[in-house]
């Protein structure tokens, strides 16, 4: 099992940036291994994938948040990061991280971010 906990999360105003951070434990010992993701659910819309990262360090981000936000992870600390710059309105929800490994995918609890107009 693989127990994740994001942090990070706040109010923040439209064009600011946030930080959220994901700390894995457990049977980490599969941590480089796993694909770690970011996901958002805003208010009232179905959770989508908005960044992720392979194990290799290969980045992959939703069309709308492409050269806003910055997915990295720390292999030896079992930490997944997301920088979020510029943000907008829309990018209000609950963001969680997610860890695939093989067929099992592992979930965070989740922590909001309010970005005001």
């Amino acid at each position: 099992q693989v127990q994740l906990v994001e942090s990070g999360g706040g109010l923040v105003q439209a064009g600011g940036s946030l930080g959220l951070s994901c700390a894995a434990s457990g049977s980490v010992f599969v941590f480089p291994a796993m694909i770690m993701e970011w996901y958002r659910q805003a208010p009232g819309k179905e959770r989508e994938s908005v960044a992720a990262v392979s194990s290799g360090g290969t980045a992959n981000y939703a069309d709308s948040v492409q050269g806003r936000f910055t997915i990295s992870r720390d292999n030896a600390k079992k930490m997944v990061y997301l920088q979020m710059n510029s943000l907008k309105p829309e990018d209000t929800g609950v963001y969680s991280c997610a860890a695939t490994w093989g067929a099992r995918k592992y979930w965070g609890q989740g922590t909001w971010v309010t970005v005001s107009s």
